[in-house]
């Protein structure tokens, strides 16, 4: 049975207490039992190894981790809707007293204790084999290191605990990052890629070349690029994955199962099965990175276009990024046209699948306009402002991010969506892998492993014209090699929820975010290279909680 479509809710006690005693395994109903009698069985115990899973469907394909990954970079400002601007501007909203950071906080130190509790309490299960055991031990340990990771990379020095935590408590410490990267992190992935199958029958688990992929982006932050390098070959050589032939397939919804996928967290069409720890459930990506089509002449809301909520808009910088004849994935990455399907608002001499809506980033003659029927937008060249460049905009119209789209949602407003979300694909192993390569000097390897997603990435023909050359990664002054490897990683991997970090990791998150995202540019500064601890944490711990920098308290 695949994995994350079990269902598995986990009452879990808040960060740093105690488990619940109530949980639902396989559809079964399991109440009035202590966690303690509960772990001593092996069906109990697995129940806990599958429930430390239950933390990815709070973070990944929902809002909370769009939001921080994706809001204020130089990919995406924001669109017209929704609560948590602030994200993308670095205003003074941006503080401890935000929801999503006590939530975030929350989740992670929850899926962390659950992990914490299943690895303690292993040699204690009676019946349980050696290989289940140590297989458990080692998944709940990968997912452990993956949470610390997310949590050290958004917050900096935190609390570190490896042991369960099984009363109520008001102590805390804020362990240095170089410290949660040795004492935790690395022997938690160095621990899994050993002790781990390098294959599974359950889509979802964590497995050898997952680990190893883990590992690769953490020796990225860590500046171990011969780890990097080591880590990423394993998985393009030995992990048994393969690019599909063109990218635009990637995002074909009956084919999110493939054989790029490295690690996907699932969701079904079942919204019973596809909570996170009570929160709403599905994979919601589909509604945040959309155009407001539906009000154009002509246009009405519907399953295939999506709900859109308008949460992100894409900069100028991102549209002309790519090179359009050449490389296929603007096309493969967003929806531009879209066609009348409403025949009772279409304008005259517009029929039903006529276009009604084009909206392209570069300029176009004004009676080149005036003799199309269609709403246009396209980019005014007399603009100054960067994100008002797309004439008729006002955050509510610009290409459409395809990549989460889910047209087999049920109804038109339907929020919870089934599209299993890629954590980790091959593309972005060759992307670290010529990273790596760059970073050691040898720039001529370094090129041909990016020149692999490339020549994917080309319309047919275009194969040799798209490659790169060393030339392109030992570039200094205004565009350095790195700058070129953020702007292939955009090209590829953008909406992904990679690009907050792939800035912060680079160094470049303030530089790029003046030069790239007006919204933001006047207001980030670098103690926004952390968030703020949340409000509550600051609050519960007794002798205090010592703030980041820059954010009071």
């Amino acid at each position: 049975m695949n994995l994350m479509k079990k269902r598995i809710i986990l009452v879990a006690a808040l960060a740093l207490m105690s488990q619940s005693c109530e949980k639902i395994l396989e559809e079964e109903i399991v109440s009035g039992i202590t966690a303690g009698i509960y772990y001593k069985t092996p069906q109990g115990w697995k129940g806990g190894v599958n429930a430390v899973y239950e933390t990815l469907r709070y973070w990944y394909g929902r809002e909370e981790g769009f939001t921080f990954t994706t809001f204020g970079t130089d990919t995406y400002t924001k669109g017209a809707d929704g609560s948590y601007k602030y994200f993308n501007d670095y205003d003074g909203q941006l503080n401890a007293a935000s929801g999503y950071f006590s939530s975030t906080w929350r989740e992670f130190y929850q899926g962390i204790n659950t992990a914490n509790t299943v690895i303690d309490r292993a040699d204690a299960v009676e019946g349980l084999s050696e290989t289940d055991k140590v297989t458990g031990i080692a998944e709940a340990r990968a997912l452990r290191a993956l949470y610390y990771f997310i949590l050290v990379q958004t917050y900096g020095p935190i609390h570190l605990t490896l042991e369960e935590t099984t009363a109520p408590t008001t102590e805390a410490n804020r362990t240095p990052v170089d410290r949660i990267y040795s004492e935790a992190i690395v022997p938690d992935l160095d621990f899994a890629i050993a002790n781990l199958p390098a294959t599974t029958s359950q889509l979802g688990r964590v497995t050898k070349p997952v680990a190893q992929a883990l590992r690769a982006r953490v020796a990225a932050v860590m500046g171990d690029w011969t780890k990097v390098e080591e880590m990423a070959n394993a998985v393009i050589n030995e992990g048994g994955f393969s690019l599909l032939p063109r990218f635009i397939d990637l995002w074909d919804i009956s084919n999110d199962k493939n054989q790029e996928i490295i690690w996907s967290v699932q969701y079904t069409a079942d919204p019973l099965t596809n909570a996170a720890n009570g929160n709403a459930g599905g994979n919601r990506g589909h509604l945040y990175f959309l155009s407001e089509y539906d009000q154009i002449a002509g246009m009405k809301r519907d399953i295939a276009n999506g709900r859109p909520w308008k949460r992100f808009q894409p900069t100028m910088y991102l549209l002309t990024l790519f090179e359009r004849g050449v490389d296929s994935r603007y096309e493969g990455s967003f929806k531009d046209v879209f066609y009348v399907n409403n025949a009772a608002t279409a304008p005259a001499g517009l029929n039903v699948g006529d276009t009604a809506y084009y909206v392209v980033p570069y300029a176009v003659p004004d009676e080149i306009q005036k003799s199309k029927p269609y709403f246009f937008v396209d980019v005014d060249p007399n603009a100054t402002d960067e994100v008002m460049k797309l004439r008729q905009i006002n955050y509510r119209w610009f290409p459409t991010l395809r990549k989460h789209l889910d047209p087999l949602r049920l109804t038109i407003q339907q929020e919870e969506g089934r599209r299993d979300f890629p954590v980790i694909r091959l593309a972005e192993m060759y992307l670290l892998l010529g990273e790596s390569l760059m970073m050691q000097g040898r720039h001529e390897e370094a090129a041909e492993a990016i020149n692999v997603v490339r020549r994917r990435a080309a319309f047919p023909g275009q194969e040799t014209a798209i490659e790169i050359d060393a030339s392109v990664l030992s570039g200094t002054g205004d565009h350095e090699g790195i700058d070129f490897i953020l702007d292939e990683r955009a090209r590829e991997l953008v909406g992904e929820m990679h690009r907050w970090f792939d800035l912060k990791r680079t160094g470049k998150l303030i530089e790029r975010v003046q030069k790239y995202n007006p919204d933001a540019a006047q207001n980030i500064q670098n103690f926004h290279l952390y968030r703020p601890i949340p409000q509550d944490q600051l609050d519960r711990v007794s002798g205090g909680y010592q703030q980041n920098e820059g954010y009071g308290g």
